[in-house]
């Protein structure tokens, strides 16, 4: 079922993020992230706003158990802020500010792991592992 983060039966599953910053060839440090989920009736809710360590990645998973459900979540990478604090945004205002990625989960039962490798100017994601 997508949109509502339904619950899976047996809710051992979780959810995990990363930031590689190309420009310096490191993890990204301090990039802050909202994580959202979508609502049957088609809103965005709230549910975690965190900061990347110093090894690029939460500190813990996003979403992790009962917690985790399929649905259709949105994960907001605030580069804008990271690259102007690096002072490598390259452009003012930044060509790349908020960045969302969407996604769906299906089996919530496992480990998604949706990570963001980086410049002011472009961005790649993916499903890992």
């Amino acid at each position: 079922m997508t949109g509502s983060g339904e619950r899976g039966e047996k809710g051992v599953g979780h959810l995990s993020t990363h930031v590689l910053d190309l420009v310096a060839g490191r993890p990204a440090e301090g990039v802050a992230i909202e994580l959202h989920v979508l609502e049957p009736h088609g809103a965005w809710r709230p549910l975690k706003q965190v900061r990347t360590n110093a090894d690029g990645r939460t500190d813990a998973p996003l979403l992790t158990g009962a917690e985790f459900g399929r649905g259709t979540y949105m994960l907001t990478f605030h580069l804008g802020d990271y690259f102007g604090r690096r002072g490598s945004a390259g452009a003012e205002p930044p060509f790349l500010d908020l960045v969302p990625v969407r996604f769906t989960v299906a089996e919530s039962e496992t480990h998604c792991h949706v990570p963001l490798v980086a410049t002011p100017w472009s961005y790649s994601t993916y499903r890992g592992s």
